[in-house]
């Protein structure tokens, strides 16, 4: 009985509580930090708007999470807003608005955009202002997208790009939630 005491005081002796809660705390972090990693990357994706080709939609400076999940099993619909691969510069990230879908063919005449030959415009209530120009047509290949900012007068899109159309496998996620500024917190629609 005395030499099981004698171990007992020796293993009691070797433990530090204070070393004990920094290890608690260092798991701690390495978990939350592997959580978010894994959240990052293959669930949402981060992006901080830089220019005003989304206004009145989304603003300058307003961030924004994007799903990445969300065509997963789905393809992007027309209107969607989307987070891609800058079809010019990969390194890039843009948000912009699907217009074109795989196989149309993309007419814009007097700011209004036509698809397929159709006498009658997709409606363009969320641009803030009245669109200009003629562009097109753009017949837009299969597996790739059609892309316009909201703020076309403003934006730099698919009808500017060197590499038109945006692949499918080069769209990382459809905006989710605007979470900055916190004035503005909530879905993006």
């Amino acid at each position: 009985m005395a030499k099981s005491s004698k171990i007992t005081q020796r293993n009691e002796k070797k433990t530090n509580p204070v070393a004990d809660e920094i290890w608690e705390y260092v798991k701690m972090i390495a978990v939350v930090v592997v959580v978010v990693l894994l959240v990052n990357n293959f669930i949402l994706i981060n992006a901080r708007i830089p220019s005003p080709s989304m206004e009145n939609t989304i603003m300058v400076k307003d961030q924004i999470f994007g799903n990445r999940l969300a065509y997963l099993f789905d393809d992007p619909e027309r209107f969607d807003i989307v987070i891609f691969r800058y079809p010019d510069n990969e390194e890039q990230l843009f948000i912009k608005r699907v217009i074109g879908l795989p196989g149309e063919t993309v007419n814009i005449v007097d700011g209004k955009v036509y698809i397929d030959g159709s006498d009658t415009p997709l409606d363009d209530s969320f641009c803030p202002e009245t669109p200009t120009g003629n562009f097109g047509p753009y017949e837009v290949p299969e597996g790739s997208y059609f892309m316009l900012g909201d703020n076309r007068n403003l934006s730099r899109d698919s009808r500017y790009w060197t590499n038109t159309y945006v692949a499918k496998n080069k769209i990382l996620g459809k905006a989710l939630l605007r979470y900055w500024p916190l004035t503005k917190f909530g879905l993006v629609e």
